[in-house]
């Protein structure tokens, strides 16, 4: 009698480990229609498959920089007499903007007029020598000709005439020393007047820093202001070998910045470097922006987008709708007439931050869940969302009256 009851007991827990396994087998696949019936359904969020375009674009982050700037600094030695800008000022190609004190300098071109004057007098003096001797030559050839005159005489009337014709060339030559020594002196008192001066760019540039005050002794090359052009602006990136090959130079971009909260300003790629840091591994990239309201100052921190490929009329799903299942990735289908859900694989191409395409099936569509996805399984049933169940009781609304008509 013990002995039938423990084989009783065996075969039991034999078919219930055997049912047990079944289920769990059923759980795992998602098949047959009878464990679709038991499972509780699920409540979801979904999304329309559309058909819309969607562009491949690279974030960034990166930094503002003039597009030029430059060191205001005397060429000279001098006390700094009067600063005529100041931060913030906008200054104009050419502008007078600080003065040194000249009185040195000043005194080094009345130096050198007087020095130029002597100079002058001594080629007149010169000069008129010269016109004696040449013509007391003159006479003594014309009498040595008549055999007047010794030959004696006439060597000494051409010695003289020498010596004050190399005289008057020194005296030239001093006098073209003394106005290059004017000239040098009038250009070292121009240097007291330190004027912002550029080839290339705008002719209006703003003044970015100020690195000394009135009555400071420069030297020569002291740093005084600092210059700036900041319309146009850069936005310095820096990129890695995976996006290198991307970009190219005139590629458009998109700026924007935190501290600007929803404003953006459009710019173009100017300068692509053409190597790779080796410490990095990335690469700098410049992009001019219009900065035409100044809303953008060096120094500040932005995003940059760069646009890569844009596609049109492509298929997208939300990116919250892709899931793993079976080792594939896919989105659930949901069928609305039955309330279940289909595993469909797909293939991704472009993706942004919320939508990405998909390749493959080219004719996905209809509705993706793209919340409490989760939890489903291959043919799970699901609870439409309240719009599709409004939506529902309309239409069968619509239908009960039209067959009481």
């Amino acid at each position: 009698m013990k002995r039938s009851k423990v084989i009783l007991i065996g075969l039991i827990v034999v078919v219930t480990a055997l049912v047990g396994w079944r289920v769990i087998q059923k759980i795992r696949s998602g098949q047959g229609s009878e464990f679709r019936n038991m499972a509780a359904p699920i409540a979801v969020e979904l999304a329309e498959v559309k058909k819309t375009s969607i562009k491949d674009t690279g974030n960034f982050t990166g930094t503002i920089i003039p597009r030029s700037q430059f060191i205001v600094a005397p060429k000279i030695t001098g006390r700094l007499e009067k600063l005529m800008v100041n931060i913030g000022d906008w200054i104009q190609r050419g502008q007078l903007i600080a003065i040194l004190d000249d009185e040195e300098y000043d005194q080094q071109v009345h130096q050198a007029q007087a020095d130029l004057q002597v100079a002058q007098a001594n080629l007149e003096e010169s000069k008129s020598s010269l016109d004696v001797a040449q013509r007391e030559l003159e006479r003594v050839q014309e009498l040595h000709q008549k055999g007047i005159s010794a030959d004696s005489e006439l060597d000494a009337a051409k010695g003289t005439f020498a010596a004050q014709e190399a005289r008057y060339k020194v005296a030239m030559a001093q006098v073209a020393n003394r106005k290059a020594a004017l000239e040098a002196a009038n250009i070292r008192l121009s240097y007291t007047q330190i004027r912002a001066s550029w080839d290339e760019g705008a002719d209006r540039r703003v003044v970015g820093e100020r690195f000394v005050y009135e009555g400071a002794l420069l030297t020569a090359n002291s740093p005084i202001l600092s210059i700036l052009e900041i319309n146009p602006v850069l936005a310095v990136i820096h990129i890695t070998d995976k996006d290198y090959f991307r970009v190219e130079k005139g590629q458009a971009a998109v700026i924007s910045s935190n501290a600007l909260p929803n404003k953006s300003m459009n710019g173009k790629i100017e300068r692509i470097a053409p190597l790779l840091q080796e410490t990095s591994r990335s690469a700098r990239i410049e992009i001019e922006v219009p900065n035409n309201e100044g809303l953008l100052k060096p120094g500040m921190f932005v995003n940059v987008q760069i646009e890569y490929k844009a596609i049109e009329n492509a298929t997208v799903v939300p990116m919250s709708s892709i899931v793993n299942r079976y080792n594939q990735q896919g989105v659930f289908v949901a069928d609305i007439e039955n309330k279940i859900v289909n595993f469909v694989p797909v293939k991704m191409g472009i993706s942004s931050s919320e939508m990405t395409e998909i390749i493959e099936p080219h004719s996905l569509s209809g509705y993706v869940v793209i919340l409490g996805q989760h939890l489903l399984a291959q043919g799970s049933p699901i609870i439409l969302p309240s719009s599709f169940s409004q939506s529902e009781n309309q239409a069968d609304r619509d239908q009960e009256r039209s067959g009481k008509k």
